[in-house]
């Protein structure tokens, strides 16, 4: 039997102010889509990007994730909640972010990247897709410590106590997406995008990848309190991912088809 170690959210005390491990871990997200990119410019160079490029793509994918974090928890969470308290959408120290929506997010904000330098958009998120893993695993790792988005009771003597919570075995849900989300799904990425691929696959397999891993892993994760879970039993999260599944396997299927 686990016990949540109970962290201090704030890692470091600079008196009356607090930085989180929260906000470390976005930087630590930031930080390795910059040293895996830049890897990529000087050692796979069929991309074609630049050091200064990638240097801007992080500016735009930084907005993207979290001016579309925030609008998606917002318009896929709580709409209710912020229609009635308008002022607190931008009360983003508050907490209250969406993956889906960040993802949407840093769609539209390389779509401007895109015609900034005049570039396929399908390939910049191509080059992009590898360098995501490591700051989704991040934030999960950042969900864990503040002791949020706890698992569903195990009903097994398997599982770890969240004292906050109550003093049942829960699945720690969080880390199991830091393995999934984080780890692995770049070591596949990571891999696949080692040599020359059609334009589109990389991001095939981001979208086919995180969104089955998301899917399952939510089976373990608590429903969000205002939510629950919606029609035939599947949460929020998974209606949200089962796009990206469907969308990624066509495109993987298109590409197949034009190569043959």
């Amino acid at each position: 039997m686990l016990i949540h170690p109970q962290f201090d959210p704030i890692a470091i005390h600079i008196g009356n102010f607090g930085i989180h491990w929260y906000g470390l871990m976005y930087l630590l997200g930031f930080l390795a889509f910059l040293a895996l990119g830049h890897y990529q410019v000087n050692h796979r160079k069929w991309h074609g990007w630049t050091h200064a490029m990638l240097d801007d793509a992080l500016f735009y994918g930084a907005l993207g994730v979290i001016i579309g974090g925030r609008l998606g928890y917002v318009l896929f969470y709580q709409p209710d909640y912020f229609l009635t308290h308008p002022s607190e959408i931008i009360a983003v120290w508050q907490g209250g972010m969406s993956f889906h929506g960040g993802f949407l997010g840093v769609l539209a904000a390389m779509w401007l990247f895109a015609r900034k330098y005049r570039l396929a958009w399908l390939g910049i998120m191509d080059f992009i897709a590898p360098l995501v893993p490591i700051g989704l695993g991040a934030g999960r790792m950042g969900n864990f410590i503040n002791a949020e988005l706890w698992g569903r009771v195990t009903h097994s003597s398997f599982g770890m106590i969240f004292p906050q919570v109550d003093n049942t075995l829960r699945h720690p849900s969080q880390l199991y997406q830091f393995a999934l989300e984080g780890v692995v799904l770049f070591l596949i990425l990571w891999i696949y995008a080692a040599k020359p691929r059609a334009t589109g696959s990389i991001s095939a397999l981001f979208l086919i990848g995180y969104g089955s891993f998301r899917f399952l892993v939510e089976y373990t994760r608590e429903p969000d309190s205002y939510l629950g879970l919606l029609s035939l039993g599947l949460s929020m999260g998974q209606w949200l991912s089962l796009p990206m599944i469907i969308i990624g396997g066509l495109m993987l299927a298109i590409i197949k088809k034009q190569q043959s």
